[in-house]
């Protein structure tokens, strides 16, 4: 049996025209912070009886959400937590006076039911099982990681919320900012770097995806480093701000931004 699920093709269409123009996070709204994970169809349950060994074993979710266990039968387990299906369990096997008091455990074997989406710049854009508790930064690691040409910033369109919020992954990945944890249906856009534009005495000028603030030295790099009639001391910046463009001179360790153009003269001997 197949578990149901929205095309990966048009959701990703979706999350493009919707997503992206929402690009101010919700200040002031915590972070989704992990919670029991919630039970569906396709799901592998393990359950464990410390009981009776035969009791033990994996059992899969029917798509009306239910699944058949030895002594109790058809047993509901969709829109469940874990904890709720162990409680259920025991006092069906106590109201069943099999058990006076029944110790089992539930875990999930394999996540099949619960869907997130990756879309963006990441090498293996698609749609991945939810495990629980999963935050950004594993989602991601199952896509393969980032791009070179990602912004460093990712926005999340929460599955069934009419809301989205823009996250960094470098504060995620250095613990500046809390996990966030993602929820069934949840979507990812990682986005594209802005670029910056280096001509001049470079090897390979042109147009360079730069993830964030940059020093100028790395910059140079995307466009192969200086050739050897670069002048390094007379190297200007151009940068648009608030419609108006100034122009000014860096030393190789200033930070350049994304959308500058990086002009680097000839040296005069």
């Amino acid at each position: 049996m197949k578990t149901g699920s929205h095309g990966f093709r048009s959701l990703a269409a979706a999350v493009v025209l919707y997503v992206v123009p929402a690009t101010v996070g919700l200040a002031g709204e915590p972070r989704r912070i992990p919670g029991h994970y919630v039970i569906g169809p396709q799901d592998v349950l393990t359950i464990t009886s410390y009981d009776d060994p035969e009791l033990s074993g994996r059992f899969v979710v029917e798509t009306d959400g239910t699944f058949t266990y030895p002594l109790i039968g058809r047993l509901r387990a969709g829109g469940m937590t874990l904890r709720d299906l162990e409680d259920a369990l025991r006092g069906r096997l106590i109201d069943g006076g099999f058990f006076k008091n029944p110790q089992v455990t539930v875990s999930i074997g394999a996540y099949r039911s619960q869907r997130v989406f990756i879309i963006g710049e990441v090498r293996q854009p698609g749609a991945y099982p939810l495990s629980g508790g999963m935050s950004i930064v594993e989602a991601l690691a199952l896509a393969g990681s980032t791009l070179p040409t990602a912004s460093g910033e990712v926005v999340i369109a929460r599955g069934g919320e009419p809301r989205s919020e823009r996250v960094s992954l470098r504060d995620l990945e250095s613990g500046f900012a809390p996990p966030v944890i993602l929820g069934g249906g949840d979507s990812l856009f990682v986005l594209r770097a802005q670029d910056v534009f280096v001509f001049g005495h470079v090897r390979t000028p042109g147009a360079y995806p730069l993830p964030e603030e940059t020093m100028l030295l790395q910059a140079l790099s995307l466009a192969g480093g200086l050739t050897d009639r670069a002048s390094t001391s007379r190297i200007q910046v151009l940068r648009t701000v608030g419609g108006r463009q100034y122009e000014f001179r860096v030393a190789l360790t200033d930070m350049v931004q994304p959308g500058d153009t990086i002009v680097v003269p000839q040296r005069f001997f």
